[in-house]
């Protein structure tokens, strides 16, 4: 399993970012490979994805879900994978986005890319272009602030 830890600090109140982050089906204006992202429901995604020229598709659930705090979410099916971005208030006016995330690289050119770091890179340019776009919008396009209990979750 490959895994990466990348933060950004972006120039919007944490309630902001965290809303901005709920609307997935907006992902492929900054993450780069993103082709697609449908929300099924409050739980349930969709990814058509394309990196390296590869097209992928995989369903995705939300495993944690807490306003201005933290997504979680794995795969259900296709490219394994799973991850959680932290949002963290620094001020009125700025806010730290912590993306963590858990996959499994699948034939030797996704192996290497992983060994070499070629997925940190993708992901600090993939919240970088997110730091763009909170921050060119000043405002999120919509908002969920639904709650989703872990597994086993006693909150």
């Amino acid at each position: 399993m490959a895994s990466v830890t990348e933060s950004i600090d972006v120039a919007v109140p944490v309630s902001t970012a965290y809303n901005q982050w709920t609307q997935f089906e907006t992902f492929p204006k900054f993450m780069d490979g993103a082709e697609s992202t449908q929300q099924v429901d409050d739980r349930r995604l969709h990814w058509q994805i394309k990196i390296g020229g590869v097209q992928r598709e995989f369903d995705a659930e939300i495993v944690e879900q807490h306003p201005d705090e933290r997504v979680a979410w794995r795969s259900t099916d296709g490219t394994t994978n799973a991850g959680v971005v932290t949002f963290h208030r620094l001020s009125d006016t700025s806010s730290r986005v912590t993306a963590q995330i858990d996959w499994n690289p699948e034939g030797l050119a996704e192996k290497a890319g992983a060994t070499i770091g070629v997925d940190d890179h993708r992901i600090k340019q993939d919240l970088a272009r997110f730091k763009e776009f909170i921050e060119d919008r000043g405002r999120e396009t919509g908002a969920w602030r639904g709650d989703v209990q872990a597994p086993n979750s006693g909150r």
